[in-house]
């Protein structure tokens, strides 16, 4: 059974940082490309960074140089370090598990993250 626990969200103070963490079960981690996705209330979910089993990374035009997407394999585990917080960043986030040449995805069920003074 394939499981991604996600973990770290909470409330920050516009300009603080949270490290975010997701925790997969179930599936040979090191293959699969992983990735950061987020929902805000009324929005369309969309892409937050992304990082491929070679350590490739791909982030969106808001976070970049903000938020920085690293893997650690022998804990089969992907993180989301987000610094300069504000509250435009308050979302679900949600992490994907994906092995595209198996048409393979998974999705945790996501962790909320809001920012506010």
């Amino acid at each position: 059974q394939v499981q991604l626990v996600e973990s770290g969200g909470g409330l920050v103070q516009p300009g603080g940082s949270l490290r975010l963490s997701c925790v997969a079960s179930g599936i040979s981690f090191s293959l699969y490309d992983m990735g950061w996705y987020r929902q805000a209330p009324g929005k369309q979910r969309e892409l937050v960074a992304t990082i491929t089993s070679g350590a490739r990374t791909n982030y969106a035009d808001s976070v970049k140089g903000r938020f920085t997407i690293s893997r650690d394999n022998a804990k089969n585990t992907v993180y989301l370090q987000m610094n300069s917080l504000n509250p435009e960043d308050t979302a679900v986030y949600s992490c994907n598990a994906a092995r595209a040449v198996f048409s393979l995805i998974y999705w945790g069920q996501g962790t909320q993250v809001t920012v506010s003074s």
